[in-house]
């Protein structure tokens, strides 16, 4: 259930209290079971492919940036792994003790989970709607098209 909202296969296990999640999520994805089980939730939800959009929009518009900040002042990088980093966009060290971090723009992640949320309103639509109509007005005047 934690890997069909966050999409992070360590992050799930994690949730889910196993021992060691960098090993043990992944093994969990390619047991047959939970690979079968995934399968029917995505169906369930509709497209895969859009859920893990809106997912990551999700995470990217309302993500936690605390990690980023602990990475700047943390003494050593030994246990990067521990850190989210997902909204993390760059890290650059441009001199000695000093250290860039950029992150997404959580404003256009927003308006990214508008679109998504907005089914058959977008410009694309819009625009194959208005070829169709044209196809179908040139057709009644005598065009053939097919």
């Amino acid at each position: 259930m934690f890997y069909a909202q966050n999409g992070n296969p360590e992050e799930s296990a994690r949730l889910a209290g196993y021992a060691n999640p960098q090993k043990d999520g992944s093994l969990l994805l390619i047991r047959e079971d939970i690979a079968e089980y995934m399968n029917s939730l995505y169906k369930q939800n509709g497209q895969y492919l859009s859920q893990k959009a809106v997912s990551g929009y999700e995470r990217l518009a309302f993500g936690n940036v605390a990690d980023a900040v602990k990475l700047m002042f943390a003494d050593s990088f030994d246990n990067l792994e521990s850190y989210d980093l997902f909204n993390v966009a760059e890290i650059k060290r441009p001199k000695e003790n000093c250290m860039e971090i950029k992150f997404f723009d959580r404003l256009k992640a927003l308006e990214k989970l508008e679109l998504l949320n907005k089914p058959d309103k977008s410009s694309t639509s819009d625009f194959y709607n208005a070829i169709l109509g044209g196809l179908k007005n040139s057709q009644s005047d005598g065009d053939d098209f097919q």
